[in-house]
């Protein structure tokens, strides 16, 4: 990556340097959502400089699931494969397990059973009507993620990635952003002059503490207490079964590889003296029995419910956590994170090639904010539901024995959660089934758009969903033949040349993408389809407007 050093000397400024570091984008945060947004800016040819305060990746394991809609997103940037080959095995289940205990005497309430990776992508293949993301869902530790994604990231040319470098200040003019960070170890200052700043920095974040943005939300809706640790224990640790997560009334366990690596986190009640908390027998008395195991990581932490009014201030932005902040109930933190990025990173690049407007950069705001409060919406009733789940464990009785009655107790538990259900896991429409009706980059139509639900995707392409993912006749997907900027699916043979010689006119990269199949002719409901980068839709049709040039004007933000 070339960076372009310059003699700065502005004393009017208060960020004068001797040296200035010239960069299109600088990055403040290295971690899962960062780093993604730099290989996304690096797919548009983008050059961007990553500055992390922490000297390595994270030692918390944090996430443990990336999204069918996450697993798209970084398949196009060629980052599917690599991910998958540091989760857990293609063949390891998703299921969800209620126990008493995981004692030699304790018992399973109820399971619920989803399928591995391996029969996921296979009943991608039997299920072609667009109701399922293309990729599969992983389970995968950030642990493991976040060396991927800076690996790939250093050996990108278009990415410096600097760790042990954080954001100090910056300020803003029309044209760009002047920052000063410093080296957290030898507390060197350098000053970098970029176009843009996205502040990817966590839930404390510098970028959106500076620019004077407020969250909205509740903060601190829950204390619990997190022990990371290694154990070889399977027998016990897996004793119904592999299971994703073996939960009570008082906490889970995550199985983090379902070899040697489990989370556990436990709600703590209020008045809790945490400094008194052994994480040891914490650990074992969740268990129910005495095993072998090494505590990695230990820590009481805070739930959040918190949304950042704004996600930008003029050549600012933000994403992940700096905007956002989640109980993971449904595993929206980094999974909203990366759909931001994918939002966020090809505006950026349009308007750094010169074809984006303002208008496409001020819809970043538009589109991803009402997504940030669904997410929050849907996290928080899956939260309530573990509430009350606590409260049935509280009110169940005695569990334990083979006696008749702790049998009936132990059923009865079992069937109040079979009722209240798992919809944690399947929020399939708040993962890929929202849209961007309020975005002014979309081409809005006439008529009644499909009832949306948190819970049930509904294939659709209607302004500003996502394209539902088919597989075409010859076994290939149409997100594999979409082109790296905006593409005109046709599926009637209609002639594009009036589209095509406005899109060069405009300067706006397009890829005509001629379709002849009858089961996606039924699915996508029209016979033209604009899909952006990010493989939402941005308009649809059945013939071309008359003005091909006002369309591509208002998809790319050049006017309202």
């Amino acid at each position: 990556m070339m960076i372009k050093r310059v003699a700065k000397n502005d004393r009017r400024s208060n960020l004068w340097r001797q040296e200035m570091i010239e960069t299109p984008v600088l990055i403040a945060g290295g971690g899962p959502v960062g780093l993604s947004l730099s290989l996304e800016l690096a797919h548009f040819g983008i050059n961007c400089i990553v500055a992390e305060r922490n000297a390595t990746t994270t030692s918390h394991p944090k996430m443990d699931l990336t999204n069918g809609r996450s697993m798209e997103l970084f398949r196009r940037t060629g980052l599917a494969d690599k991910l998958r080959a540091v989760g857990v095995p293609n063949k390891s289940p998703f299921n969800i397990s209620w126990i008493t205990d995981l004692a030699a005497s304790g018992h399973e309430l109820c399971r619920f059973p989803y399928l591995s990776a391996e029969d996921e992508t296979w009943r991608r293949r039997v299920t072609n009507d667009g109701s399922l993301t293309l990729e599969a869902p992983l389970r995968v530790s950030q642990i493991l993620i976040e060396p991927v994604l800076k690996q790939t990231a250093d050996e990108n040319e278009h990415v410096q990635v600097k760790f042990s470098w954080r954001l100090e200040s910056f300020e803003q003019d029309a044209e760009g952003v002047t920052s000063i960070i410093r080296n957290t170890q030898t507390n060197e200052t350098q000053t970098v002059r970029s176009r843009f700043l996205v502040g990817c920095d966590g839930g404390s974040s510098t970028v959106r503490t500076q620019l004077g943005i407020k969250n909205e939300g509740q903060p601190n809706v829950a204390r619990l207490y997190m022990v990371h640790f290694r154990s070889q224990a399977v027998d016990i640790l897996q004793r119904f079964g592999i299971a994703w997560h073996y939960q009570t009334g008082k906490g889970a366990l995550v199985a983090q590889d379902d070899k040697e690596h489990w989370t556990l986190h436990v709600f703590l009640a209020p008045g809790t003296d945490e400094s008194q908390i052994d994480p040891r027998v914490l650990v074992e008395e969740w268990v129910g029995c005495k095993f072998e195991f090494e505590v990695i990581v230990a820590n009481p932490w805070s739930a959040h419910y918190l949304v950042a009014e704004q996600y930008s201030a003029g050549r600012v932005f933000m994403a992940g956590d700096a905007c956002h902040q989640y109980m993971p109930t449904g595993g929206y933190g980094m999974n909203t994170g990366i759909a931001e990025v994918g939002n966020l990173g090809w505006k950026l690049a349009a308007a750094l090639h010169g074809w984006g407007g303002s208008t496409l950069l001020d819809s970043y705001h538009s589109e991803r904010h009402p997504v940030a409060r669904l997410s929050w919406a849907t996290s928080q009733r899956h939260l309530a539901v573990r509430f009350e789940l606590a409260r049935l464990y509280a009110e169940a009785g005695d569990l334990s024995g083979d006696s008749p009655e702790a049998a009936a107790r132990r059923l009865k538990l079992g069937q109040q959660i079979a009722d209240l259900g798992n919809k944690e896991n399947e929020g399939w429409g708040t993962e890929h089934g929202y849209r961007y009706d309020a975005s002014p980059v979309v081409c809005a139509e006439n008529g009644t758009p499909p009832v949306f639900d948190p819970e049930i995707y509904t294939p659709s392409t209607w302004p500003g969903s996502r394209l539902p993912h088919l597989f075409l006749g010859d076994g290939t997907p149409v997100f594999d033949h979409l082109g790296t900027w905006f593409s005109l699916l046709v599926l009637d043979g209609s002639n594009t040349s009036v589209i095509e010689r406005a899109a060069s006119e405009l300067g706006v990269p397009l890829t005509v993408v001629r379709i002849d199949d009858r089961n996606a002719e039924k699915i996508y409901a029209r016979k033209l389809i604009l899909v952006r980068p990010d493989q939402h839709v941005a308009w649809r049709g059945d013939t071309l407007p008359d003005d091909c040039h006002e369309l591509l004007a208002r998809v790319t933000g050049k006017r309202v």
